[in-house]
């Protein structure tokens, strides 16, 4: 009778612990769809399977420890409610195991690259003369952005994990993702000074501005330490996606610059710099 009792309270407490927990699962996904609709973001396909995947894990997680404690608790078990609680902790475990595997293994299948990438790129932003910094980073992940396309307050562009569409990690969406905007009239930039705004038609030594950006590209990645770059100005900056490469150089350096319309800029990122002191870069 004893042991008839300990599973039937068993089956209760677990089935609560399932509830409570799909339920705060639903109302914690529903806060998420309201905020997504408010501020008119819609996360991509990567980032909705591991945010999914930390959730299960976290829910599995909230149900071992729980059915344990209560085996703790419940000192007289019998067989059958060892193998409930037994299978209890197994099951969701295994369940939250295999769908991060198998969404691990569908992000690398449908990524452009095949497989995670470590792409790097400096950039640096002019108003006039004047350098600005994006907002430094808070927190344990020390990045202000996302896992996969992020800064680290070294003015460099962190693409770090699996890139389903490579159009996810253009120098737009890079400023969508740190909580700016950038367009060919306009940049908004969150600064520890506050928010940065930035429009074409604003007066810059007494002339109208506009916004620019100017690529140094390496011309011949493949001959390290011999490398030669071109500066270039290109209109389509938006779409932009910085080329593949772990170090700069040979990954690119971005100038953004607000300034009176010129075809050159004399701003060069600091990796370039110490590279021509080096004797690794020549260029012009």
């Amino acid at each position: 009778m004893s042991s008839k009792i300990s599973i039937g309270l068993g089956m209760r407490i677990y089935l609560l612990i399932v509830l409570v927990v799909i339920a705060s699962s639903a109302a914690y996904s529903h806060e998420e769809d309201e905020l997504q609709e408010h501020e008119e973001q819609k996360a991509d396909i990567s980032e909705q399977l591991k945010s999914s995947s930390t959730t299960y894990i976290f829910i599995a997680s909230i149900i071992a420890v729980i059915l344990v404690l209560f085996s703790i608790y419940e000192k007289d078990k019998s067989e059958k409610m060892k193998m409930f609680l037994f299978l209890g902790i197994a099951i969701p475990i295994i369940i939250a195991t295999a769908y991060s595997a198998g969404s691990t293994i569908y992000l690398n299948l449908i990524s452009e690259a095949k497989g995670p990438v470590h792409w790097h790129a400096d950039y640096e932003i002019w108003d006039c003369g004047r350098k600005i910094d994006l907002i430094r980073p808070e927190g344990i992940s020390n990045r202000v952005g996302s896992a996969v396309f992020h800064e680290h307050n070294d003015n460099r562009i962190h693409v770090e994990g699996v890139v389903v569409d490579k159009a996810e990690v253009d120098l737009h969406n890079f400023f969508a993702t740190v909580g700016g905007m950038l367009s060919k009239s306009t940049l908004y930039l969150p600064t520890d000074n506050g928010f940065a705004e930035i429009k074409n038609g604003g007066i810059c030594s007494d002339k109208e501005g506009k916004i620019q950006v100017f690529l140094y590209k390496v011309k011949n990645p493949d001959d390290a330490k011999n490398w030669v770059y071109e500066q270039q100005k290109f209109e389509d900056f938006e779409n932009y996606v910085l080329d593949p490469y772990s170090n700069v150089p040979p990954g690119d350096c971005i100038i953004i610059e607000f300034d009176i319309e010129k075809e050159r800029t004399e701003h060069i990122c600091e990796t370039y710099k110490s590279a021509m002191l080096r004797g690794e870069l020549s260029g012009g």
